[in-house]
């Protein structure tokens, strides 16, 4: 009796390495051992690193950047002092002015991160390196590597030995910060009572920002916005200062919407002139101008940083980071039904401030 004839199966399967073959490692084997570790690439060295001339060639270069970076600096100082806004108030010089602080100051600063820059790419070291992670608290050891690494690059850099790199940085650096100096002192006065005190007393007429046009009350209609400043202000020494604390807007709504103010501040119910109400312009966050009117809500925005004042509640904070309401400019009319201050703001208008708890 013949065997009946059997079929053979040639799977080419994995493990004979056809198409399709699965290079998984096999189970159990290491991950990592399937593939070779390729190593770093070879180093390319730069022209400076074999040519000393090359190199001493970049650290002028770098030295030069240093020094025109000072340059930069003094163009600052003397457009500062030559060309003052205090005298000379007209659009063109300050405009002037400030192109040229911009432009020195801008330079300055430019040129310094250009000499880094240009010094690490053509004389510090730039040898590949692995540094493989560690816990965050490392042993004593290594952090005395780690001391002596920050020691080893101090001295790669060069910045000890390359004392015309260094010294024209240093000196480009000492002299940096003077500008900071100047502008500081442009902020003005301390906090005191130059803050308290603005251009708003009992007569002064409120006028149109910023041509100063008288504002009749029968102008102010119901849901208008004028942007106000008080009359005199182009007279002032200081206009620009006196305006920052001074600026107003005007807003007309129903008297009925507005809801009465109650205790201490019931004094304040007659502050507006027939539903015109003036508040300050200046928001009691970090001082933006609130410029935005939702006629609909009746609601004051600060466009920086979303503070919300609501002027039926007498523009107490609804909404944003701003902690109190809008300074109330009490108001009234003159003989010629002009809009008029009755008095001064009861408070300092603008952000808090160390010493306001002394005034408000």
């Amino acid at each position: 009796m013949k065997d009946s004839p059997t079929t053979e199966h040639n799977d080419a399967g994995p493990s004979h390495g056809g198409v399709g073959t699965d290079l998984a490692a096999p189970e159990g084997a290491a991950l990592d051992n399937r593939f070779a570790n390729p190593g770093l690439p070879a180093h390319r060295y730069r022209t400076t690193d074999i040519d000393p001339a090359a190199a001493k060639r970049a650290e002028r270069q770098v030295s030069t950047i240093f020094l025109l970076s000072a340059v930069g600096t003094l163009v600052f100082l003397v457009g500062y002092f030559a060309l003052p806004i205090d005298d000379d108030k007209s659009l063109g010089r300050l405009q002037l002015s400030t192109m040229v602080l911009g432009l020195g100051l801008g330079f300055a600063i430019f040129l310094i991160g250009i000499g880094l820059v240009h010094w690490a790419k053509t004389l510090m070291p730039d040898h590949e390196q692995i540094e493989l992670r560690h816990d965050i608290r490392g042993t004593d050891e290594e952090r005395r590597d780690a001391s002596n690494i920050i020691l080893d690059g101090v001295e790669e850099s060069g910045i000890m030995r390359r004392t015309v790199i260094r010294n024209s940085l240093i000196g480009a650096m000492a002299i940096l910060p003077i500008p900071a100096v100047v502008l500081f002192r442009d902020l003005g006065p301390l906090p005191g009572t130059v803050l308290r005190e603005s251009l708003w007393e009992e007569g002064v007429r409120l006028t149109r920002d910023p041509d100063g046009t008288p504002i009749r009350a029968a102008d102010v209609t119901f849901g208008s916005v004028f942007h106000v400043i008080p009359d005199g202000l182009s007279e002032s020494s200081h206009p620009i200062e006196e305006k920052a604390k001074a600026a107003v807007l005007l807003i007309r709504i129903q008297p009925e919407d507005v809801q009465p103010l109650e205790g201490d501040l019931a004094v304040r119910n007659d502050w507006d002139y027939d539903g015109i109400y003036a508040y300050s312009k200046i928001c009691t966050h970090v001082g933006c101008p609130v410029a935005l009117y939702e006629q609909q809500t009746h609601h004051l925005l600060c466009p920086c940083h979303q503070s919300t004042f609501d002027l039926t509640q007498h523009c107490k904070v609804i909404f944003g980071p701003a902690k109190r309401p809008l300074p109330q400019l009490p108001i009234t009319v003159d003989g010629e039904g002009y809009l008029v201050a009755s008095g001064p703001f009861p408070e300092p208008p603008g952000p808090s401030y160390w010493e306001r708890g002394a005034s408000a």
